[in-house]
């Protein structure tokens, strides 16, 4: 048992007998499927704390031959099936943390002889097969897959390849194309060509970024790709699921409803709705909810790619922000993070980074959730985007306006925001409009909840804001029109029947009506006020 060649059980043991944990070893027999396959490959990005190197750990402790995981997984949900024990502990494995080696590379070999990475990295791994292989393995031996064909047919053992963080190189060193040819090289040895047909069993890489590209090919073009755009068979081990988030809740005694409103918002059509792992966890361990996803990257990465000035890319994020979605191509991305060519390209990255969700069937991205929102208006307020922010700020204003049930102040204002906030092109029509109210009410996210296009009655109430468990704010019920009347508006409310749809909600009620005159260029607002009993 070593370093790199066939580790132990011990870090996914710990995992798994920790206060959470979440089951998912059904990926295991994903990749069981793979083994005996023309194509024994895979690929799965996603972005930071989602999981990835969990799922190498216990890779690892599965496959290995330098320990004994029985009972570790009989009891888990690979235990149940029919390729458990055909595979356990069955093979030589390699694991490469890619982050970890570079780190040390370059505290070894120094910081400004990057050229010498990649052969540091072959040097590490072939050093414990030269002490499991003496006879075969020999010291001027410097090519890691060279060294792997040797062996495979001088004994004909195969290898499973585990490589946690491959695209490493790509995201710290992402303007040194020699180093990351070189690192590319090395991985077509190690995973195309008829020798690595011979020495390799199964071959499970993670990263953030999918494949990089040269041209319109993938470099690694044989690997089955899962990512943030396209999961397929593994979206259920992206995140967590509502269903097992739901359990969690329930178990550690924490409202589901606001683990909901913090931390969902990924969605992938073979799961549905998916929760980043880390905030979760983290949320159920402290008691309280917050920023925790967001503590591990830093909003600079964010303000850098937001602020390429790229047409059209400002005024998606102001609708995004304003809880639109906007459609995008995803093809075009070179899928590192220096080929940029629109803002499609730097709307894409922000998928994989984990700043967006996409809807593959609909093609658009929007901001997941309210603990990545805010991300996003750190960055805003930190780079210069001044009007923008000022109306996040100012929304602190018009929620007391409109408690004060201050009509024409409430108008005045959202008139303020739309000025602003919209381009030309978009805004005369209702969809812009609702972006600007959201925009516009941002801070009420402290005291409610926004439903957006409630079924209620005869319709769909355009915007509900329903207070948190522990708000003394009344309800709002905001309906908006378009070149109509505002009156209208609260007419449709109670003539429909929205009020319907508040089943739970008992209390204090603001009905607000909106109105946008495409002809004077003006809003007007009315506000009512129920006290409302379902």
């Amino acid at each position: 048992m070593g370093l790199y060649l066939n580790p132990g059980k011990e870090l996914f043991a710990a995992a798994v007998g920790s206060d959470i944990y979440v089951d998912k070893t059904g990926l295991i027999e994903y990749t069981n499927s793979r083994i005996g396959n023309e194509r024994p490959l895979v690929c799965s990005s996603r972005p930071r704390r989602f999981g990835k190197t969990m799922a190498v750990k216990m890779l690892a402790a599965y496959y290995s031959k330098g320990c004994d995981s029985t009972t570790l997984f009989e009891g888990l949900k690979i235990g149940k099936c029919t390729s458990f024990q055909k595979h356990l502990n069955q093979y030589n494995v390699i694991l490469m943390d890619i982050q970890w080696m570079y780190g040390n590379a370059l505290e070894e070999i120094g910081q400004n002889k990057a050229a010498g990475v990649v052969s540091y990295l072959q040097t590490q791994v072939i050093g414990e097969l030269r002490e499991a292989y003496p006879d075969i393995v020999q010291e001027d031996d410097v090519s890691l897959p060279a060294v792997l064909a040797n062996i495979n047919i001088l004994t004909k053992q195969q290898f499973v390849i585990l490589i946690d963080e491959w695209d490493c190189l790509f995201r710290e060193d992402k303007n040194n194309e020699a180093l990351q040819r070189e690192y590319i090289n090395l991985l077509r040895g190690l995973f195309k060509g008829t020798p690595s047909a011979g020495f390799l069993k199964l071959a499970y890489i993670t990263g953030i970024l999918p494949i990089k590209k040269y041209g319109t090919q993938s470099a690694l073009n044989n690997f089955w790709e899962h990512t943030m755009i396209s999961p397929v068979q593994m979206a259920e081990y992206v995140g967590f699921t509502e269903k097992e988030v739901r359990m969690l809740c329930k178990e550690h005694k924490m409202p589901f409803k606001e683990m909901k409103r913090w931390y969902d918002g990924y969605f992938f059509k073979r799961v549905g709705h998916v929760y980043s792992p880390n905030s979760v966890i983290a949320a159920l361990d402290s008691g309280e909810y917050g920023n925790y996803w967001t503590r591990t990257e830093t909003y600079e990465s964010l303000m850098t790619y937001i602020a390429m000035d790229f047409d059209g890319l400002k005024q998606k994020i102001v609708d995004m922000l304003g809880g639109q979605s906007c459609t995008i191509d995803v093809e075009s991305f070179q899928n590192d993070m220096t080929t940029f060519n629109s803002a499609d390209d730097v709307l894409t990255l922000l998928v994989h980074l984990g700043y967006l969700a996409y809807d593959d069937d609909a093609h658009e991205v929007f901001i997941p959730n309210e603990e990545v929102r805010s991300s996003f208006v750190r960055a805003v307020k930190n780079d210069g985007w001044n009007e923008v922010y000022r109306a996040i700020q100012a929304s602190e204003a018009l929620l007391r306006a409109t408690w004060a049930m201050d009509e024409e102040r409430v108008a005045e204002m959202i008139q303020d925001v739309h000025t602003q906030n919209t381009s030309s092109l978009i805004y005369n029509n209702e969809v812009s409009l609702g972006s600007v109210i959201t925009l516009a009410y941002y801070s009420a996210c402290k005291d409610y909840t926004l439903i957006r296009e409630l079924p209620a009655g005869n319709g769909f109430a355009d915007m509900v804001f329903l207070p948190k468990r522990k708000s003394s704010k009344p309800a709002l019920l905001i309906e908006l029109k378009w070149n109509k009347t505002a009156e209208g508006a609260l007419n449709q409310i109670k003539d429909r029947k929205y009020l319907a749809a508040l089943e739970e909600y008992t209390g204090n009620l603001l009905l607000v009506g909106i109105n946008y005159d495409k002809k004077t260029r003006e809003h007007q607002c009315r506000i009512e006020q129920v006290e409302w009993q379902p």
